[in-house]
């Protein structure tokens, strides 16, 4: 399927994240595609492709099937869209699909999926399944994995997004420079079958996490007097006291701490 006659997945992160004017004129043919053969990153994801799916493969214990594969799709809407899958394999006798990044070493998977969403929920709605596997290498030293779940509320969506884009392709209207386009929130998309929740507005939640904040450094403090008192009981000492704690030994060598004030013990 032709790229300037159809949807693909850089064109769904470039419609989401609002980047609709180099893209319409891109489509229309009245702008080339932005040469990307001497953007680093860029080259440096292709290089270290194949290496990702075999280094995933290997982490799975799955063979690889297909490479690049091509799907295609034309919505209830008209709109045509298609998909090139970097990986397909087997699993439990299901075919599943994999999609492969390489970014900088302190990003987070998390960043990843949330800045990819668009591309990996186009995919799993052209190759008709339910889940995708995102794998990516993180600088050169760090490598990790996720299945991330297809959520028809995020697709539709977006898809309201791409109609309205399709639309100015076909009305031949010219966007403006940029579009702002809300943000999807992905909390209740299932990651490794797991979902996210924010817990801005549990009171109980955020009343233990304020106290948990403002007793680290206590915490911290009183580790650290513990570890010391401990070294300052000799091997010989079956008891070391004083007024406001005492520091015993049992039979097994352990020390028991008591606080003299209330005879509380540790």
């Amino acid at each position: 399927m032709d790229r300037n006659k159809s949807i693909g997945g850089s064109d769904v992160l470039k419609i989401m994240r609002g980047d609709w004017h180099q893209l319409w004129l891109e489509k229309k043919g009245l702008a080339e595609q932005d040469d990307l053969s001497k953007v680093f990153p860029v080259q440096l994801g292709i290089a270290t492709e194949d290496f990702n799916i075999e280094w995933f493969a290997k982490d799975m214990g799955v063979n690889i099937t297909y490479k690049q594969s091509q799907y295609s799709k034309i919505t209830p809407g008209g709109i045509p869209l298609r998909a090139t899958l970097d990986a397909e394999f087997e699993l439990d006798g299901q075919r599943n699909i994999l999609e492969c990044k390489h970014t900088y070493d302190n990003n987070t998977l998390g960043n990843q999926v949330q800045n990819y969403m668009p591309q990996l929920q186009l995919y799993m709605y052209v190759a008709g399944l339910k889940h995708i596997y995102f794998s990516n290498i993180f600088g050169n030293r760090r490598y990790e994995y996720c299945k991330v779940s297809y959520d028809e509320d995020y697709l539709n969506n977006m898809m309201m997004h791409v109609k309205e884009f399709w639309g100015l392709i076909e009305s031949n209207t010219e966007p403006p420079q940029s579009v702002h386009v809300p943000s999807i929130t992905i909390d209740h998309i299932e990651l490794d079958d797991m979902v996210a929740r924010c817990a801005d507005g549990d009171n109980m939640f955020l009343d233990q996490a304020h106290q948990y904040i403002e007793t680290i450094e206590a915490h911290a403090m009183h580790e650290t007097a513990k570890k010391t008192l401990k070294a300052m009981v000799a091997n010989n000492e079956r008891e070391v006291y004083s007024k406001p704690l005492s520091i015993k030994r049992s039979k097994n060598g352990a020390l028991r701490f008591t606080i003299n004030k209330d005879g509380a013990t540790e």
